[in-house]
């Protein structure tokens, strides 16, 4: 079990090593390819995010058909071709094609991962076993700053992309080597475009799972808003770009609290009355540090500290309530697992990071307009999950 929950939180790390990694050298990419306009810098997060959720229609469908294993090895082929091309790429236009690339084959670790422990586990334990690779996942975002400004220190931001095709070279061994196959051949589905598009349809058709969706896609407008921003308000807004790997770190670290609390209560307090109480929490801690940001009523010091303290929250949020409304979601949905996975992350990755698009772009030099979109997003995230019944066990 250790080992399977740490493979499976460095497949699922994929995402945040290929995000996290970047986020210092955000100011050096602008400078060369884009001075004119440093916000079009955030794009190369945003459009890797945007390739991830349509690489998701694609490999959950495919694992279904083929198998986790093979479709994981595809997904990682096409992400290190991806990461080979933009280290090329002289203009920022090629290097955002080429982080498409990359986001579309990260995307089969992505979903393969939570087919794989739904392949074996259900409800709550499914929900447990989610929270326990989210914690170990958690070290990731923690080092990727810091690793990412060491290595474009010492070669340059381009040599990025060499480290995440290295990156994708252990998780492919180790999951070859390592994982045994969960999906037998006589439950694999024929990659039949009629078949696809029932299980699509079935998904959509559940009323309970797309309420689920659309409270997990909200979560994610605040999560993805917040990775488009973060950087600049350290650096613009609070003049600490050289300390921004050190507190995002320590942000990351606090965030382990979440998945480890989840995993602790959830077989005990319920999927649905975790993610809803924390959204509820999240729409009075962002509501109070706007009123308090807006009204001057903060010295720089004490607006700094309240930042961290609240963006910290932000992504302890997403350890209690990402993991459980999946699963929640998948619960009637067992049959299907890859392409439910494939549905409901596709749709949550591609509005959500549509609607950060602008939170990203509107960044004023403030924490303003990350602020209102966490508020309005949390309470209707809320409001839906509310309206829903006690989860199974």
């Amino acid at each position: 079990m250790p080992e399977f929950v740490a493979l499976l939180a460095f497949l699922f790390a994929t995402v945040a090593f290929s995000i996290d990694a970047m986020l210092p050298g955000l100011p050096q990419i602008a400078a060369e390819l884009t001075p004119d306009a440093v916000n079009r810098a955030q794009l190369l997060i945003l459009i890797f995010m945007f390739g991830i959720g349509f690489g998701t229609i694609i490999a959950g469908p495919v694992s279904d058909a083929f198998g986790r294993k093979i479709t994981v090895t595809m997904g990682m082929a096409i992400y290190a071709f991806g990461a080979a091309l933009a280290y090329f790429a002289q203009s920022l236009e090629l290097v955002l094609v080429a982080r498409a690339i990359q986001g579309f084959g990260t995307a089969a670790p992505r979903i393969v991962a939570l087919a794989i422990i739904r392949d074996l586990y259900e409800g709550r334990r499914m929900a447990q076993i989610t929270s326990l690779t989210q914690t170990v996942f958690m070290v990731i975002p923690a080092v990727a700053p810091f690793i990412g400004s060491y290595v474009i220190d010492a070669f340059g931001w381009r040599s990025l992309f060499i480290l995440f095709v290295i990156f994708a070279l252990i998780n492919t061994l180790w999951l070859n080597l390592r994982q045994p196959e969960t999906l037998s051949r006589e439950k694999r589905r024929p990659l039949n475009p009629t078949k696809v598009l029932q299980a699509f349809k079935e998904v959509t058709s559940n009323r309970r799972v797309m309420i689920y969706t659309a409270a997990l896609t909200l979560g994610s407008v605040q999560m993805t808003g917040m990775l488009a921003s973060v950087q600049p308000i350290y650096d613009v807004t609070y003049g600490r770009a050289d300390a921004f790997p050190t507190w995002f770190a320590l942000s990351a670290l606090l965030a382990a609290a979440g998945p480890v609390l989840n995993a602790v209560v959830v077989l005990r307090i319920g999927m649905r009355r975790l993610a809803m109480w924390a959204y509820g929490l999240q729409t009075v801690l962002a509501l109070a540090f706007f009123i308090a940001y807006q009204t001057g009523a903060l010295s720089p010091t004490a607006s700094f500290v309240l930042w961290f303290i609240w963006s910290s929250s932000i992504f302890i949020m997403a350890g209690l309530t990402f993991g459980n409304l999946i699963a929640l979601a998948l619960q009637p949905l067992g049959h299907i697992a890859g392409t439910a996975a494939s549905v409901i992350n596709a749709v949550s990755i591609i509005v959500s990071v549509s609607l950060a698009i602008g939170i990203g772009q509107a960044f004023n030099g403030t924490p303003v307009p990350l602020l209102i979109a966490t508020v309005v997003c949390s309470a209707a995230a809320f409001w839906l999950i509310r309206g829903t019944t006690d989860d199974p066990s």
